[in-house]
């Protein structure tokens, strides 16, 4: 969730084509998987998953909130435990970003969405963190599925580690981002070691996924392999600080240095981040 830079391609016609997610139906929308399916090939347990099958909030034993204006400019004010922002339905968890004027805390907040996170319930080191979702388009929107890290070892950000497993931003509707953030190579330094691939319908649901290996990173898009990056042979807590648990991250941010780029849009709002399922292997 850090700020990057991107050029995105007939911005206007996907917006127009695709707009907002507010429930469109997708093949496999139906409730009625509850227990997740086989262990993926090459892992040996589910250590953790949600199939968000209950009412009103996420599982407070697996999920805690984010609260208030956070990081990078960003307009939205991050609410806990508010249903109007983050809630259970149908199967699914939706994240909803508003134009409400929410009064909170004796202070009218103009904009207001969520960011759930496991720190101090779960984390991981070296597994695969898979999540079925399908993501709001809007000039301004900025969802994302990232992992930091559960101590700070080495230092303050971005000195302990960032993992990008899926940003994407409103203004370029057909591409996912990857990245990774560490002290030696990040956006700030102008060599942040990443990748954007196409995706052309982001508003339909897709299984975003990262295997973290002892040596390597990997990216999947619907079961592909779409980036890797691997651990430079000079290691050093520098270049490659992941050798410690991470904690998972799903947040919808609206605007800031990146999200709100090219503009922003509140006249499409509210929009709904949904998430299907989210699984850990080892």
């Amino acid at each position: 969730m850090k700020i990057r830079t991107k050029t995105g391609l007939y911005i206007a016609m996907t917006l127009a084509a695709m707009c907002v997610v507010r429930g469109a139906a997708g093949q496999n929308d139906k409730v009625g998987r509850r227990q997740p399916g086989p262990v993926p090939a090459g892992y040996t347990k589910l250590v953790f998953y949600d199939e968000f099958d209950g009412k009103g909030l996420p599982d407070a034993s697996k999920w805690s909130f984010e609260e208030g204006y956070l990081r990078n400019g960003e307009l939205q004010y991050y609410t806990k435990e508010r249903k109007e922002n983050c809630y259970q339905k149908d199967g699914k968890l939706y994240i909803a970003a508003r134009n409400d004027s929410a009064l909170i805390s004796g202070e009218k907040r103009p904009l207001t969405s969520a960011s759930i996170l496991t720190k101090g319930k779960a984390d991981w080191k070296y597994c695969r963190v898979e999540v079925r979702a399908k993501l709001p388009i809007c000039l301004g929107s900025w969802p994302a599925i990232w992992m930091m890290p559960s101590e700070s070892t080495y230092g303050k950000w971005p000195k302990s580690g960032e993992i990008d497993i899926m940003e994407h931003v409103g203004y370029e509707p057909e591409k996912n981002h990857y990245a990774i953030h560490t002290e030696a190579f990040n956006h700030v330094r102008n060599n942040g070691i990443g990748s954007n691939v196409f995706n052309l319908t982001p508003a339909d649901f897709h299984i975003y996924a990262l295997e973290w290996h002892e040596d390597r990173m990997e990216w999947y898009l619907d079961g592909r392999k779409r980036f890797v990056t691997k651990k430079p042979q000079n290691c050093t807590w520098e270049n490659w600080p992941f050798d410690r648990p991470f904690y998972l991250i799903l947040n919808l941010a609206f605007g800031g240095g990146w999200g709100g780029m090219k503009g922003i849009d509140t006249s499409l709002m509210p929009l709904e981040y949904a998430i299907d399922y989210v699984r850990v292997y080892q």
